[in-house]
């Protein structure tokens, strides 16, 4: 999608979390203290609480009864189905910076991002700008710690797992060091999210909302040390969900590469969360092409900026799941480089 015909698209931002995260507060905040943002908070209907002081009431059923507040945010319930509820906003959507879309105990965004983007309707008029996930400092490492039934993973796991972005709320209430330790922990699950320290929800917005994180391209600026094999630096990870970045140099046959991805998401679309790639491949010129992928939904596409004369064809991929097996992921990919012996 060119770049001008997304920026008149309204973006969405996708809120997790777990309960007593903040999120409600966050959500007040939004609505009733922050004079920079006009957003449409879509709380869904099965929020952990209603916003307080009864902000949205009970009879709210379409979004023409939306609550406009005070600072020009409205408010309203998503009852039933998300599409028909973005569908009534069409029309009020160019009034609004930003869509908030609270998703409490949705630990799997999924089917969210695929309606957007997958439903004419909503993707002519909205994109996923990010997926924020609201977190405890306090708490969250007592879900992290959580044992589920063997096979399965918590929903707070997978909550880091999808997002883009981490606010790490009440960072207030835990000491200097089991803050860094729990920053850390994040990392291991899900490097390449940014994570933004808050008290009380009062989240710097313009760190959060329209920035686009939640695109094909986002891979271009991540950090080479990103990719680097977690064995290098002598740490084991013992993390049920983590995050693995691959990168080598030269160019990869388009066939054996799709092969290798349709194979690899038949076997494990279920496990792996969130997938990136930058691609180089042969035959194709200075084109540099990228994918964006949650489960077996992928996005592929030409990057805007080709490969510069004289830069380094290096192929990078971004893959968050359970039970990833770098080694293997790494020797399949590489087995994807085109070979002259072999055309």
């Amino acid at each position: 999608m060119a770049e001008a015909a997304k920026n008149q698209l309204t973006p969405i931002t996708v809120i997790t979390g777990f309960l007593g995260a903040g999120k409600t507060t966050f959500v007040n905040y939004i609505l009733k203290e922050q004079r920079e943002w006009k957003i449409c908070v879509l709380e869904n209907e099965f929020g952990e609480v209603s916003i307080d002081d009864g902000l949205v009431a009970e009879s709210l059923d379409t979004p023409e009864d939306l609550i406009t507040m005070d600072n020009g945010c409205v408010c309203c319930s998503v009852r039933g189905d998300l599409v028909r509820t973005l569908g009534q906003l069409t029309k009020r959507r160019k009034d609004f910076d930003a869509i908030l879309l609270e998703t409490t105990g949705l630990a799997d965004p999924a089917p969210v991002v695929y309606t957007i983007q997958t439903n004419a309707k909503m993707s002519e008029n909205y994109f996923i700008d990010s997926i924020v996930c609201l977190a405890d400092a306090k708490h969250l490492g007592i879900h992290l710690d959580e044992k589920k039934p063997e096979g399965s993973v918590n929903e707070a796991l997978q909550q880091v797992a999808f997002a883009d972005k981490i606010l790490l709320n009440k960072v207030d209430l835990v000491t200097a060091e089991q803050k860094e330790a729990l920053k850390a922990r994040l990392k291991t699950i899900n490097k390449f999210a940014t994570v933004i320290e808050t008290e009380r929800s009062r989240a710097p917005l313009e760190q959060i909302l329209g920035l686009n994180s939640f695109n094909m391209e986002s891979i271009l600026s991540y950090d080479p040390d990103f990719f680097e094999s977690q064995e290098e630096s002598g740490k084991h990870n013992l993390e049920l969900v983590q995050s693995v970045g691959i990168r080598f140099t030269g160019d990869l046959h388009s066939q054996w590469f799709n092969m290798f991805m349709m194979d690899l998401l038949k076997e494990r679309a279920a496990d792996i969360y969130r997938s990136k790639g930058l691609l180089s491949f042969h035959g194709q010129g200075d084109t540099k092409f990228v994918f964006q992928g949650v489960h077996e939904q992928i996005n592929f596409g030409p990057a805007k900026e080709p490969w510069t004369a004289g830069e380094e064809r290096v192929n990078k991929f971004v893959f968050i799941g359970k039970g990833l097996n770098r080694e293997e992921l790494t020797k399949g990919l590489m087995e994807c480089l085109y070979k002259d012996d072999k055309a």
